[in-house]
């Protein structure tokens, strides 16, 4: 039959893939359950609040998102761009210098405040060891055993490495994968200066890049169908057949671009991936909780993102600073315990957040707003050894997308949009198809 793609799911991982493919001038077809475009990188709206069901946060290292941005034309401005920086009231505040690469970090690491010798020394040490052995562990272990081999100070690990980890892979340190955090480690702090730069939504998450794709696709005669549900995957002699599809297609080739514990129930009818279905149900998870409060008098952080130690919030937005309402903050929880009630998480957070300013405001009042958005299985825990399929099944033509897909990388939008990327080469490959050049908008 003449290639079509069916390809089920629209969250970044789902739409990279079906622009990668519009832009070779295949067609392509996009299912979506939810209203939202997104997946679980979207637009949540509550109570007249437009919010995103998630904190994320890009890096200049993150090329083939940024890559795949600036060919769909989003305005840069929509990103807030500044070098690396990590700053924890009252304890730390490092500032990466606007040099080349390494002065850059060593400029941060020299002027940082809250860090004595013995604390640059060892993130010097660290990042020493991981260029020795070219950023490749021999065996993989815990981050917390190679903190230790490499002799971190109870300073850095507490305030720098632990909250980098747990950031990145949404797993804690001591059950983190130090190899994954490694391959972090070198394509960002120990890569150019450019792709250690952090980079902040200031619009939506939908808005960012699911949007611009969806227009794309539209304006290449492309189709993307919200709030079509896909039931599951029917084989027919002519390729395949998508039980919910309203118009009853058959495609050539299916990419299954959705969460890892979707993918049992869409493939029911393939024995021979019996046993990737298993793997993928046993794939261990990881909760992320973010809480939004409102504060009037509108509340402002000293940075527009800080860190805190001991607490159970890890970082805190101030979303006045990238775009949203004054006042608005958004504080992240990864690898949150799931079941704690919101109305704890809320007053958690407010009375942690109330510890920064004590000191300058005394007590803060309530906010007058705040929601409690927990995504149970928001991440696969990237722990040493754990199970990432590859892209390629074994039915011809039926292939996976999704940041849980096997990368160097945890799972992050950068890690969806490279899977969705793959999938699309893959089938162009099979096909014969070149790719054609991607016009880089300036």
């Amino acid at each position: 039959m003449s290639p079509h793609i069916g390809v089920i799911g629209a969250g970044w991982a789902g739409l990279a893939c079906a622009v990668e493919l519009a832009r070779a001038d295949l067609p392509v077809t996009v299912f979506e359950s939810a209203p939202t475009m997104g997946g679980r990188a979207r637009v949540v709206e509550k109570d007249g609040w437009r919010i995103d069901n998630g904190q994320h946060i890009l890096l200049g290292a993150y090329t083939e998102t940024l890559s795949l941005m600036r060919f769909l034309r989003v305005n840069p401005k929509r990103l807030y761009t500044r070098p690396f920086f990590i700053h924890v009231p009252g304890r730390l505040k490092i500032q990466a210098a606007a040099l080349p690469a390494p002065l850059h970090l060593a400029a941060g690491l020299l002027t940082a405040k809250g860090l004595n010798w013995a604390d640059r020394f060892a993130a010097i040490r660290l990042l020493r060891t991981l260029k020795a052995c070219r950023f490749t562990l021999g065996e993989d272990c815990s981050v917390s055993r190679l903190l230790a081999r490499t002799r971190q100070t109870a300073t850095l690990t507490q305030l720098v490495w632990e909250p980098l980890c747990i950031a990145a892979l949404n797993t804690p340190a001591g059950r983190a994968s130090a190899q994954v955090f490694a391959n972090v480690l070198r394509d960002s702090l120990a890569a150019h200066a450019g792709a250690a730069e952090m980079l902040v939504p200031k619009v939506d998450l939908s808005e960012l890049l699911p949007v611009p794709a969806t227009v794309y696709l539209s304006r290449r005669q492309q189709q993307v169908h919200t709030a079509t549900r896909i039931r599951n995957i029917e084989r027919t002699p002519d390729g395949f057949r998508l039980a919910g599809d309203p118009f009853d297609k058959r495609y050539s080739h299916v990419v299954i671009a959705t969460a890892p514990w979707h993918v049992a129930a869409l493939t029911t009818e393939f024995s021979e991936l019996e046993r990737l279905r298993a793997q993928l149900d046993a794939l261990p998870s990881e909760a992320i909780t973010t809480v939004y409060l409102a504060y009037d008098p509108p509340l402002a952080l000293p940075e527009p993102m800080i860190g805190l130690a001991d607490s159970m919030l890890q970082w805190v937005f101030d979303r006045g600073c990238f775009g949203g309402p004054k006042g608005l903050l958004a504080g992240v929880v990864s690898a949150a315990a799931a079941n704690l009630p919101r109305e704890e998480i809320a007053l958690r957070a407010h009375q942690e957040i109330e510890r920064v300013f004590i000191d300058r405001t005394g007590r803060l009042p309530a906010p007058y707003w705040s929601e409690v958005i927990t995504e149970k299985r928001g991440t696969f825990a990237c722990v040493p050894g754990v199970f990432r399929p590859i892209g390629v099944t074994p039915v011809k033509n039926l292939l996976l997308a999704g940041d849980y897909v096997a990368s160097d990388y945890p799972a992050t939008l950068e890690s969806a949009v490279r899977s969705g990327l793959d999938a699309a080469r893959t089938i162009m490959r099979g096909l014969g198809v070149q790719r054609p050049p991607l016009f880089m908008v300036t």
